[in-house]
């Protein structure tokens, strides 16, 4: 593995990934690429100051040709979402900007693996995936990783229960359409059924709300997210970088599972330093397949609108 990241993007998540990657000491060096090349060059500078008293590591404000030389290129650039407007409604518009950006990797010889923050991740990813010429392993997208967080520590609070030992996911879009599959949901072995006594004992229909609408309260609050999402970038890389082969909810190109193929969405995927190296199927209750399937067709048709 080449021990260069790109960033793609130094907007709020772009620089704040950077400065996740930098306290992390993941790689040694960090490029910023940014249209806006003041912008870039300041962060840089910003980050570059911190670094001073973090481990070490090279910072810099960059071109395309400058991310030929990463094992990862990160895409943050986007239309960024008002209030309570949805990802989709942007897809056009950061369709667009995605378009931009991969065009310029691959010209300038990109080889490595492409990691999509862009919302609506899922659609970004696509249309990243069919713009690259990439494998389908090489390209993903961060996809309900931040959800799954999300409803672990919802369920961490109801359960009074530490989140590190709450295992299960979220699947489908990262969005309005996403499932969170409690039936897949384990806490020390055990089922929520089992752990619980009584299933009643548990609102699902309202923690999942909860979990679904969550970057909205972010949003309406600050005007983005930025944090939470830095993170699970960071966390990915992680598991690439290191070959570690984790099994995280990411964005990847289904080929037959469930009976879906051609479409970009979540499923606990093996990730290591061929990017997407295994998509698992966990078994889930008729109704979550049933909503993953509604999810699924959901993305296609606004793929197709783009």
């Amino acid at each position: 593995m080449r021990d260069r990241i790109a960033i793609i993007g130094a907007g709020h998540v772009g620089a704040t990934t950077a400065y996740a990657l930098m306290l992390r000491g993941l790689v040694h060096e960090i490029v910023l690429i940014d249209d806006n090349e003041a912008l870039a060059r300041a962060e840089a500078a910003d980050l570059s100051d911190a670094n001073t008293l973090a481990r070490p590591c090279r910072i810099w404000a960059g071109q395309y040709d400058d991310a030929c030389g990463a094992s990862i290129a990160i895409i943050t650039a986007c239309a960024a979402t008002q209030g309570a407007q949805s990802r989709l409604s942007v897809a056009h518009d950061s369709g667009e900007i995605v378009a931009a950006c991969v065009t310029q990797l691959m010209v300038g010889g990109f080889d490595g693996i492409i990691l999509v923050a862009t919302n609506p991740v899922d659609l970004m990813a696509q249309a990243a995936f069919q713009d690259s010429g990439l494998a389908p392993a090489r390209v993903l997208g961060t996809g309900t990783l931040l959800d799954t967080s999300r409803l672990k520590q919802t369920l961490s609070a109801e359960l009074k229960l530490s989140a590190g030992f709450i295992h299960g996911f979220v699947i489908g879009e990262h969005g309005d359409s996403e499932v969170a599959a409690f039936s897949a949901v384990r806490v020390g072995g055990m089922g929520l059924d089992a752990f619980t006594g009584e299933r009643a004992q548990l609102d699902l229909v309202r923690i999942a709300g909860d979990v679904r609408d969550a970057a909205y309260g972010i949003i309406g609050g600050k005007g983005y997210t930025s944090f939470g999402i830095a993170t699970a970038i960071v966390r990915i890389c992680e598991a690439i970088v290191r070959d570690e082969k984790a099994v995280l909810p990411v964005s990847a190109r289904l080929d037959g599972q469930y009976g879906l193929s051609d479409v970009f969405l979540s499923l606990p995927c093996v990730i290591g330093v061929g990017g997407v190296e295994r998509i698992l199927t966990p078994e889930l209750s008729t109704a979550e397949h049933e909503g993953l399937l509604r999810s699924a067709a959901t993305l296609k048709q606004a793929f197709a609108g783009l």
